[in-house]
């Protein structure tokens, strides 16, 4: 039998290809987090130096409440701020991912799937129904990789469902 390797060959380019532009996205993600948590510690930073001077000038006990119950709702406001961030950076690199995977994945099946058809045809004469069981084999794996795909992207719609009612009922601040 003779194995014709160019189909292995394009999918291990591919796959660096694609491994390659999977690691840029990654750092260009990585690069996001960072900008936001420098930005998120500068804020807190000057906002701490801001306060601990108020708290200085502070006359009496009811100015010191007062400026303390001020302080607590853009607290609240700032992290749901920064959480709402720390998703959309998460869930885009998330998406990127997942494309990059799906495509990648449905090349590999259906190269494998020829190269496998075309192997099957020279199989030796009385191999018909191992041939068979085979096929039946590769059928299902596709049929359960396709059911785990749809319900990996129906948990993601959930979650981003949650998240959007959770932030529509938080106040943003920007």
């Amino acid at each position: 039998m003779n194995f014709n390797t160019d189909p292995f060959i394009a999918a291990q380019k591919t796959n660096v290809e694609v491994f390659a532009g999977l690691s840029k996205k990654t750092f260009a993600s990585f690069e996001k987090l960072v900008e936001l948590n420098m930005a998120a510690s500068k804020a807190v930073i000057g906002e701490s130096i801001s306060n601990l001077q108020a708290l200085v000038a502070a006359k009496d006990p009811q100015a010191l409440l007062a400026l303390q119950s001020s302080l607590l709702q853009p607290l609240s406001e700032k992290s749901a701020s920064y959480s709402r961030h720390l998703y959309e950076i998460a869930s885009g690199t998330a998406a990127e991912f997942s494309k990059a995977f799906e495509s990648t994945a449905e090349k590999s099946q259906k190269g494998m799937a020829s190269f496998l058809e075309n192997s099957l045809k020279n199989a030796p004469a009385g191999s018909e129904a191992a041939v068979s069981a085979f096929k039946t084999a590769i059928s299902a794996s596709n049929t359960a990789l396709e059911s785990a795909q749809k319900t990996a992207k129906q948990a993601v719609q959930l979650i981003e469902s949650n998240i959007d009612a959770v932030s529509s009922v938080t106040p943003k601040a920007d």
